[in-house]
Protein backbone atom coordinates (compact mmCIF):
# COMPACT_ATOMS: atom_id res chain seq x y z
CA UNK A 1 0.00 0.00 0.00
CA UNK A 2 1.10 3.56 -0.61
CA UNK A 3 2.81 5.15 2.41
CA UNK A 4 0.96 8.03 3.99
CA UNK A 5 2.90 11.21 4.69
CA UNK A 6 3.43 10.30 8.34
CA UNK A 7 4.60 6.83 7.31
CA UNK A 8 7.09 8.14 4.77
CA UNK A 9 8.41 10.47 7.46
CA UNK A 10 8.48 7.85 10.24
CA UNK A 11 11.62 8.39 12.23
CA UNK A 12 13.47 5.18 11.47
CA UNK A 13 13.60 1.44 11.53
CA UNK A 14 13.33 -0.32 14.90
CA UNK A 15 17.09 -0.83 15.07
CA UNK A 16 17.47 2.91 15.44
CA UNK A 17 14.43 3.72 17.56
CA UNK A 18 14.94 0.97 20.14
CA UNK A 19 18.57 1.23 21.26
CA UNK A 20 19.73 -0.97 24.08
CA UNK A 21 20.12 0.96 27.31
CA UNK A 22 23.56 0.85 28.96
CA UNK A 23 23.86 -0.82 32.34
CA UNK A 24 24.95 1.15 35.38
CA UNK A 25 28.32 -0.58 35.32
CA UNK A 26 29.22 0.76 31.90
CA UNK A 27 31.11 4.06 31.74
CA UNK A 28 29.14 7.00 30.42
CA UNK A 29 29.87 8.06 26.86
CA UNK A 30 32.06 11.12 26.58
CA UNK A 31 30.18 14.28 25.86
CA UNK A 32 31.37 17.44 24.16
CA UNK A 33 31.37 19.24 20.89
CA UNK A 34 31.64 17.27 17.70
CA UNK A 35 34.73 18.42 15.78
CA UNK A 36 34.30 20.14 12.44
CA UNK A 37 34.92 18.08 9.30
CA UNK A 38 38.58 18.07 8.29
CA UNK A 39 37.75 18.77 4.64
CA UNK A 40 36.26 22.19 5.40
CA UNK A 41 38.41 25.12 4.21
CA UNK A 42 40.14 26.90 7.04
CA UNK A 43 41.29 30.49 7.49
CA UNK A 44 43.56 31.37 10.38
CA UNK A 45 42.86 34.49 12.45
CA UNK A 46 46.01 35.60 14.26
CA UNK A 47 46.24 37.49 17.53
CA UNK A 48 49.63 39.25 17.63
CA UNK A 49 51.65 40.57 20.53
CA UNK A 50 52.84 44.13 20.15
CA UNK A 51 56.54 44.79 19.65
CA UNK A 52 56.67 46.11 23.20
CA UNK A 53 55.08 42.94 24.57
CA UNK A 54 57.55 40.76 22.65
CA UNK A 55 60.63 42.75 23.61
CA UNK A 56 63.22 40.49 25.16
CA UNK A 57 61.50 37.22 24.16
CA UNK A 58 63.80 34.40 22.98
CA UNK A 59 61.05 32.87 20.79
CA UNK A 60 57.43 33.35 19.72
CA UNK A 61 54.90 30.80 18.49
CA UNK A 62 51.18 30.42 17.88
CA UNK A 63 48.72 28.01 19.50
CA UNK A 64 45.16 27.30 18.37
CA UNK A 65 42.78 28.39 21.10
CA UNK A 66 39.40 27.79 19.43
CA UNK A 67 37.56 26.97 16.23
CA UNK A 68 34.39 28.65 14.94
CA UNK A 69 32.20 27.68 12.02
CA UNK A 70 31.87 30.72 9.76
CA UNK A 71 29.27 31.17 7.01
CA UNK A 72 29.50 34.01 4.51
CA UNK A 73 26.09 35.18 3.23
CA UNK A 74 25.32 34.86 -0.47
CA UNK A 75 27.37 37.14 -2.65
CA UNK A 76 25.37 38.53 -5.55
CA UNK A 77 27.01 39.83 -8.69
CA UNK A 78 26.35 40.17 -12.40
CA UNK A 79 28.66 38.17 -14.66
CA UNK A 80 29.49 40.07 -17.84
CA UNK A 81 30.85 37.70 -20.46
CA UNK A 82 33.30 39.59 -22.65
CA UNK A 83 34.30 37.84 -25.86
CA UNK A 84 37.58 38.80 -27.42
CA UNK A 85 37.62 39.05 -31.20
CA UNK A 86 40.61 39.42 -33.48
CA UNK A 87 40.47 40.99 -36.92
CA UNK A 88 42.76 39.75 -39.70
CA UNK A 89 43.49 41.15 -43.12
CA UNK A 90 45.19 39.06 -45.78
CA UNK A 91 47.36 40.22 -48.68
CA UNK A 92 44.33 40.60 -50.92
CA UNK A 93 42.75 42.94 -48.42
CA UNK A 94 40.09 40.47 -47.28
CA UNK A 95 39.10 40.95 -43.66
CA UNK A 96 38.34 37.97 -41.41
CA UNK A 97 37.55 37.68 -37.73
CA UNK A 98 38.26 35.10 -35.05
CA UNK A 99 36.32 35.00 -31.76
CA UNK A 100 37.26 33.35 -28.46
CA UNK A 101 35.05 30.47 -27.37
CA UNK A 102 32.58 31.56 -24.70
CA UNK A 103 31.80 29.24 -21.77
CA UNK A 104 28.68 27.25 -22.60
CA UNK A 105 25.53 27.34 -20.48
CA UNK A 106 23.11 24.40 -20.04
CA UNK A 107 20.15 26.78 -20.56
CA UNK A 108 21.21 29.12 -23.42
CA UNK A 109 20.21 32.80 -23.13
CA UNK A 110 19.16 32.36 -19.49
CA UNK A 111 19.46 35.33 -17.15
CA UNK A 112 20.65 33.14 -14.28
CA UNK A 113 24.18 31.83 -13.96
CA UNK A 114 24.98 28.15 -13.43
CA UNK A 115 25.80 28.94 -9.80
CA UNK A 116 22.40 30.58 -9.32
CA UNK A 117 20.59 27.67 -10.94
CA UNK A 118 22.46 25.18 -8.76
CA UNK A 119 21.48 27.22 -5.72
CA UNK A 120 17.81 27.15 -6.78
CA UNK A 121 17.81 23.37 -7.34
CA UNK A 122 19.50 22.63 -4.00
CA UNK A 123 17.33 25.07 -2.07
CA UNK A 124 14.14 23.63 -3.55
CA UNK A 125 14.89 19.92 -3.51
CA UNK A 126 17.48 19.47 -0.76
CA UNK A 127 16.17 22.15 1.60
CA UNK A 128 12.46 22.11 0.73
CA UNK A 129 12.10 25.80 -0.16
CA UNK A 130 9.31 26.74 -2.61
CA UNK A 131 10.12 28.95 -5.58
CA UNK A 132 8.11 31.93 -4.34
CA UNK A 133 10.41 32.16 -1.30
CA UNK A 134 13.48 31.87 -3.49
CA UNK A 135 12.10 34.63 -5.69
CA UNK A 136 11.90 36.85 -2.60
CA UNK A 137 15.42 35.95 -1.47
CA UNK A 138 16.86 36.85 -4.87
CA UNK A 139 14.95 40.12 -4.86
CA UNK A 140 16.26 40.95 -1.39
CA UNK A 141 19.79 40.69 -2.76
CA UNK A 142 18.95 43.06 -5.61
CA UNK A 143 18.04 40.60 -8.37
CA UNK A 144 14.73 40.28 -10.17
CA UNK A 145 13.86 36.83 -11.51
CA UNK A 146 10.25 35.69 -11.38
CA UNK A 147 9.23 32.32 -10.01
CA UNK A 148 7.92 31.44 -13.49
CA UNK A 149 11.42 31.94 -14.88
CA UNK A 150 12.89 29.94 -12.01
CA UNK A 151 10.42 27.13 -12.76
CA UNK A 152 11.51 27.20 -16.40
CA UNK A 153 15.14 26.81 -15.26
CA UNK A 154 14.18 23.79 -13.13
CA UNK A 155 12.37 22.12 -16.04
CA UNK A 156 15.09 22.90 -18.58
CA UNK A 157 17.83 21.51 -16.33
CA UNK A 158 15.71 18.42 -15.66
CA UNK A 159 15.68 17.68 -19.39
CA UNK A 160 19.44 18.24 -19.65
CA UNK A 161 20.26 15.68 -16.95
CA UNK A 162 17.94 12.98 -18.33
CA UNK A 163 20.82 11.08 -20.02
CA UNK A 164 22.40 10.73 -16.57
CA UNK A 165 19.14 9.42 -15.14
CA UNK A 166 18.97 6.86 -17.95
CA UNK A 167 22.49 5.66 -17.17
CA UNK A 168 21.69 5.43 -13.45
CA UNK A 169 18.63 3.34 -14.29
CA UNK A 170 20.78 0.92 -16.34
CA UNK A 171 23.37 0.54 -13.60
CA UNK A 172 20.65 0.09 -10.98
CA UNK A 173 19.28 -2.86 -12.96
CA UNK A 174 22.75 -4.43 -12.98
CA UNK A 175 22.47 -5.19 -9.26
CA UNK A 176 20.64 -8.09 -7.65
CA UNK A 177 18.28 -6.20 -5.32
CA UNK A 178 15.95 -3.24 -5.84
CA UNK A 179 13.76 -1.70 -3.16
CA UNK A 180 10.67 0.17 -4.37
CA UNK A 181 8.02 2.43 -2.91
CA UNK A 182 5.57 5.09 -4.05
CA UNK A 183 3.82 8.09 -2.55
CA UNK A 184 1.22 10.62 -3.58
CA UNK A 185 1.85 13.89 -5.38
CA UNK A 186 -0.67 16.47 -6.54
CA UNK A 187 -0.15 17.72 -10.10
CA UNK A 188 -2.63 20.41 -11.05
CA UNK A 189 -2.48 20.32 -14.84
CA UNK A 190 -2.27 16.62 -15.67
CA UNK A 191 -4.32 16.28 -18.91
CA UNK A 192 -7.58 14.42 -18.42
CA UNK A 193 -7.30 14.19 -14.63
CA UNK A 194 -8.74 16.28 -11.83
CA UNK A 195 -6.33 18.81 -10.30
CA UNK A 196 -7.00 17.54 -6.79
CA UNK A 197 -6.67 13.85 -7.66
CA UNK A 198 -3.75 11.74 -6.52
CA UNK A 199 -0.85 11.10 -8.84
CA UNK A 200 2.28 9.26 -7.78
CA UNK A 201 6.00 9.66 -7.28
CA UNK A 202 7.75 6.30 -7.45
CA UNK A 203 11.19 5.57 -6.04
CA UNK A 204 13.58 2.68 -6.56
CA UNK A 205 16.83 2.07 -4.71
CA UNK A 206 19.41 -0.51 -5.71
CA UNK A 207 22.37 -1.43 -7.86
CA UNK A 208 25.75 -2.99 -7.20
CA UNK A 209 27.28 -2.27 -3.81
CA UNK A 210 29.53 0.56 -5.04
CA UNK A 211 27.13 1.86 -7.72
CA UNK A 212 23.82 2.21 -5.93
CA UNK A 213 21.32 4.89 -6.88
CA UNK A 214 18.04 6.37 -5.68
CA UNK A 215 15.75 7.08 -8.63
CA UNK A 216 12.47 9.00 -8.55
CA UNK A 217 9.91 8.79 -11.33
CA UNK A 218 6.60 10.59 -11.75
CA UNK A 219 3.55 8.84 -13.14
CA UNK A 220 -0.11 9.86 -12.86
CA UNK A 221 -1.01 6.19 -12.39
CA UNK A 222 -0.46 3.66 -9.65
CA UNK A 223 -1.31 0.76 -11.92
CA UNK A 224 0.86 -2.31 -12.44
CA UNK A 225 2.19 -1.05 -15.78
CA UNK A 226 4.31 1.54 -13.95
CA UNK A 227 6.62 -0.94 -12.17
CA UNK A 228 6.70 -2.90 -15.43
CA UNK A 229 8.13 0.22 -17.09
CA UNK A 230 10.49 1.18 -14.28
CA UNK A 231 11.90 -2.32 -13.87
CA UNK A 232 12.15 -3.18 -17.56
CA UNK A 233 15.44 -5.04 -17.94
CA UNK A 234 15.75 -6.01 -14.28
CA UNK A 235 15.34 -9.78 -14.15
CA UNK A 236 16.12 -12.76 -11.90
CA UNK A 237 16.80 -10.58 -8.87
CA UNK A 238 15.06 -9.52 -5.66
CA UNK A 239 12.37 -6.83 -5.43
CA UNK A 240 11.50 -5.55 -1.96
CA UNK A 241 8.23 -3.65 -1.52
CA UNK A 242 5.32 -3.22 0.83
CA UNK A 243 2.18 -5.31 0.35
CA UNK A 244 0.87 -3.46 -2.71
CA UNK A 245 -0.30 -6.00 -5.30
CA UNK A 246 0.69 -3.73 -8.21
CA UNK A 247 4.21 -5.19 -8.05
CA UNK A 248 3.08 -8.80 -8.46
CA UNK A 249 2.99 -8.84 -12.26
CA UNK A 250 6.49 -7.45 -12.75
CA UNK A 251 7.80 -10.08 -10.33
CA UNK A 252 6.06 -12.81 -12.30
CA UNK A 253 7.12 -11.62 -15.77
CA UNK A 254 10.69 -10.65 -14.81
CA UNK A 255 11.16 -13.75 -12.64
CA UNK A 256 11.89 -11.66 -9.55
CA UNK A 257 11.78 -12.93 -5.99
CA UNK A 258 9.58 -10.55 -4.02
CA UNK A 259 10.47 -9.59 -0.46
CA UNK A 260 7.99 -8.17 1.99
CA UNK A 261 8.47 -5.48 4.61
CA UNK A 262 8.29 -6.57 8.24
CA UNK A 263 8.02 -2.91 9.27
CA UNK A 264 4.53 -2.77 7.77
CA UNK A 265 3.42 -5.86 9.70
CA UNK A 266 4.97 -4.49 12.87
CA UNK A 267 3.24 -1.11 12.51
CA UNK A 268 -0.16 -2.74 12.16
CA UNK A 269 0.30 -4.62 15.42
CA UNK A 270 1.53 -1.42 17.08
CA UNK A 271 -1.70 0.31 15.99
CA UNK A 272 -3.67 -2.57 17.47
CA UNK A 273 -1.62 -2.44 20.67
CA UNK A 274 -2.14 1.31 21.06
CA UNK A 275 -5.90 0.89 20.70
CA UNK A 276 -6.04 -1.29 23.82
CA UNK A 277 -7.68 0.18 26.97
CA UNK A 278 -5.28 2.22 29.07
CA UNK A 279 -5.07 2.38 32.81
CA UNK A 280 -6.00 -0.84 34.56
CA UNK A 281 -3.62 -3.74 34.33
CA UNK A 282 -4.75 -6.37 31.85
CA UNK A 283 -3.17 -9.52 30.52
CA UNK A 284 -1.01 -9.37 27.41
CA UNK A 285 -3.05 -8.91 24.23
CA UNK A 286 -2.57 -10.83 21.03
CA UNK A 287 -0.94 -7.72 19.53
CA UNK A 288 1.52 -7.75 22.46
CA UNK A 289 2.34 -11.38 21.78
CA UNK A 290 2.96 -10.81 18.08
CA UNK A 291 5.11 -7.75 18.74
CA UNK A 292 7.15 -9.65 21.32
CA UNK A 293 8.18 -12.19 18.67
CA UNK A 294 8.65 -9.62 15.88
CA UNK A 295 10.82 -7.44 18.11
CA UNK A 296 13.04 -10.45 18.81
CA UNK A 297 13.64 -10.68 15.05
CA UNK A 298 14.71 -7.04 15.00
CA UNK A 299 16.93 -7.65 18.00
CA UNK A 300 18.77 -10.32 16.02
CA UNK A 301 19.14 -7.92 13.10
CA UNK A 302 20.79 -5.37 15.38
CA UNK A 303 23.45 -7.87 16.39
CA UNK A 304 24.36 -8.71 12.77
CA UNK A 305 23.97 -5.26 11.24
CA UNK A 306 27.67 -4.98 10.40
CA UNK A 307 28.34 -8.68 9.79
CA UNK A 308 29.24 -10.21 6.43
CA UNK A 309 26.47 -11.61 4.26
CA UNK A 310 27.62 -15.14 5.07
CA UNK A 311 27.56 -14.52 8.83
CA UNK A 312 24.20 -12.74 8.61
CA UNK A 313 22.65 -15.69 6.75
CA UNK A 314 24.01 -18.21 9.25
CA UNK A 315 22.65 -16.30 12.24
CA UNK A 316 19.24 -15.87 10.63
CA UNK A 317 19.00 -19.56 9.87
CA UNK A 318 20.03 -20.50 13.40
CA UNK A 319 18.12 -17.85 15.40
CA UNK A 320 15.53 -16.04 13.28
CA UNK A 321 13.93 -19.05 11.61
CA UNK A 322 12.91 -20.71 14.92
CA UNK A 323 11.23 -17.45 15.98
CA UNK A 324 9.46 -17.18 12.62
CA UNK A 325 8.25 -20.75 12.97
CA UNK A 326 6.87 -19.92 16.43
CA UNK A 327 5.21 -16.79 15.07
CA UNK A 328 3.61 -18.72 12.22
CA UNK A 329 2.28 -21.40 14.56
CA UNK A 330 0.88 -18.70 16.87
CA UNK A 331 -0.75 -16.96 13.89
CA UNK A 332 -2.35 -20.17 12.64
CA UNK A 333 -3.79 -20.94 16.07
CA UNK A 334 -5.04 -17.44 16.93
CA UNK A 335 -6.17 -15.87 13.65
CA UNK A 336 -9.56 -17.69 13.61
CA UNK A 337 -10.28 -16.39 17.13
CA UNK A 338 -10.01 -12.69 16.25
CA UNK A 339 -12.56 -10.55 14.42
CA UNK A 340 -11.22 -9.82 10.95
CA UNK A 341 -12.43 -6.21 11.02
CA UNK A 342 -10.58 -5.37 14.25
CA UNK A 343 -7.14 -3.75 14.19
CA UNK A 344 -5.58 -6.93 15.51
CA UNK A 345 -7.51 -8.99 12.95
CA UNK A 346 -6.30 -6.73 10.12
CA UNK A 347 -2.71 -7.01 11.35
CA UNK A 348 -3.02 -10.80 11.45
CA UNK A 349 -4.51 -10.89 7.96
CA UNK A 350 -1.65 -8.78 6.59
CA UNK A 351 0.92 -11.00 8.30
CA UNK A 352 -0.80 -14.14 6.98
CA UNK A 353 -1.15 -12.88 3.40
CA UNK A 354 2.43 -11.60 3.24
CA UNK A 355 4.07 -14.46 5.12
CA UNK A 356 6.03 -16.02 2.26
CA UNK A 357 7.40 -12.62 1.23
CA UNK A 358 8.21 -11.59 4.80
CA UNK A 359 10.43 -14.63 5.41
CA UNK A 360 12.53 -14.43 2.22
CA UNK A 361 15.13 -12.27 3.98
CA UNK A 362 16.27 -15.34 5.90
CA UNK A 363 17.40 -17.03 2.66
CA UNK A 364 20.09 -14.52 1.61
CA UNK A 365 22.46 -12.49 3.76
CA UNK A 366 22.39 -9.43 1.51
CA UNK A 367 18.66 -8.90 2.13
CA UNK A 368 17.01 -6.75 4.80
CA UNK A 369 14.11 -7.49 7.08
CA UNK A 370 12.27 -4.37 5.93
CA UNK A 371 11.89 -1.90 3.09
CA UNK A 372 12.97 0.99 5.33
CA UNK A 373 15.73 2.14 2.97
CA UNK A 374 13.22 2.86 0.20
CA UNK A 375 10.92 4.63 2.66
CA UNK A 376 13.85 6.70 3.93
CA UNK A 377 14.75 7.55 0.34
CA UNK A 378 11.26 8.95 -0.21
CA UNK A 379 11.36 11.00 3.00
CA UNK A 380 13.11 14.10 1.53
CA UNK A 381 10.38 14.26 -1.11
CA UNK A 382 7.67 14.03 1.55
CA UNK A 383 9.35 16.77 3.60
CA UNK A 384 9.68 19.02 0.54
CA UNK A 385 6.06 18.37 -0.38
CA UNK A 386 5.00 20.02 2.88
CA UNK A 387 6.53 23.28 1.64
CA UNK A 388 5.64 23.35 -2.06
CA UNK A 389 2.44 21.23 -1.72
CA UNK A 390 1.98 20.41 -5.42
CA UNK A 391 3.50 20.49 -8.90
CA UNK A 392 1.83 22.68 -11.49
CA UNK A 393 2.48 20.55 -14.58
CA UNK A 394 3.70 17.05 -15.48
CA UNK A 395 6.88 18.69 -16.84
CA UNK A 396 7.53 20.13 -13.40
CA UNK A 397 6.87 16.79 -11.70
CA UNK A 398 9.24 15.01 -14.10
CA UNK A 399 11.93 17.63 -13.50
CA UNK A 400 11.46 17.24 -9.74
CA UNK A 401 11.96 13.48 -10.08
CA UNK A 402 15.21 14.00 -12.00
CA UNK A 403 16.64 16.49 -9.51
CA UNK A 404 15.65 14.43 -6.47
CA UNK A 405 17.33 11.43 -8.12
CA UNK A 406 20.70 13.15 -8.49
CA UNK A 407 20.62 14.82 -5.08
CA UNK A 408 19.64 11.70 -3.14
CA UNK A 409 22.06 9.50 -5.07
CA UNK A 410 24.84 11.98 -4.31
CA UNK A 411 23.92 11.84 -0.62
CA UNK A 412 23.91 8.04 -0.77
CA UNK A 413 27.55 8.19 -1.86
CA UNK A 414 28.56 10.83 0.68
CA UNK A 415 28.88 13.57 -1.94
CA UNK A 416 27.98 17.20 -1.17
CA UNK A 417 25.00 17.83 -3.52
CA UNK A 418 25.72 21.46 -4.45
CA UNK A 419 29.26 20.74 -5.62
CA UNK A 420 28.08 17.68 -7.55
CA UNK A 421 25.19 19.38 -9.36
CA UNK A 422 27.29 22.45 -10.09
CA UNK A 423 29.90 20.26 -11.76
CA UNK A 424 27.22 18.45 -13.77
CA UNK A 425 25.51 21.62 -14.98
CA UNK A 426 28.85 23.04 -16.13
CA UNK A 427 29.87 19.82 -17.89
CA UNK A 428 26.54 18.88 -19.54
CA UNK A 429 26.85 21.37 -22.46
CA UNK A 430 30.13 19.72 -23.46
CA UNK A 431 29.01 16.09 -23.02
CA UNK A 432 28.58 14.41 -26.41
CA UNK A 433 29.30 10.71 -25.89
CA UNK A 434 28.16 8.04 -23.46
CA UNK A 435 31.64 8.15 -21.94
CA UNK A 436 31.23 11.87 -21.25
CA UNK A 437 28.05 11.24 -19.30
CA UNK A 438 29.46 8.20 -17.52
CA UNK A 439 32.25 10.38 -16.15
CA UNK A 440 29.56 12.41 -14.37
CA UNK A 441 27.99 9.46 -12.54
CA UNK A 442 28.38 9.89 -8.75
CA UNK A 443 30.92 7.12 -8.18
CA UNK A 444 33.11 8.36 -11.07
CA UNK A 445 32.78 11.96 -9.88
CA UNK A 446 33.76 10.90 -6.36
CA UNK A 447 36.78 9.04 -7.69
CA UNK A 448 37.88 12.09 -9.69
CA UNK A 449 37.74 14.50 -6.73
CA UNK A 450 39.59 12.11 -4.40
CA UNK A 451 42.47 11.72 -6.87
CA UNK A 452 42.97 15.44 -7.46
Amino acid sequence: MTPQVNEAEATSEPEQTEPELPTTSEPKAKTGRKPFAKNLPRTQVFAYLSDTEKEGAINTFFVKVREELDIIPAKVQVLEYMQEKAVFKDEQGTTTMKAAEVIKHPVPKAMGSINLMTYIIIAKYADGMPLYRLEGIIERYGGSISRTTLANYVIALGKQIQPLINLLRETQHAGSLIMADETRIQVLKEPGLAPTGDKFMWVTLGGKADQQSVLFDYDPSRARHVPMRLLHGFTHGYLQTDGYAGYNEVCRKNQLIQLGCMDHARRKFIEAQQSQPKGKKIKASKADMALSLINKLYGIERTIKHASNEKRLAVRQAKSMPILNTLQAWLTANKPRVATDSLTGKAMTYLHNQWDKLTVYCTDGQLRISNIMAENAIRPFAVGRRAWLFADTPAGANASAAHYSLIETARLHGIEPYAYLNTIFKAIPYAKTVEDFEALLPWNYKRSITTV
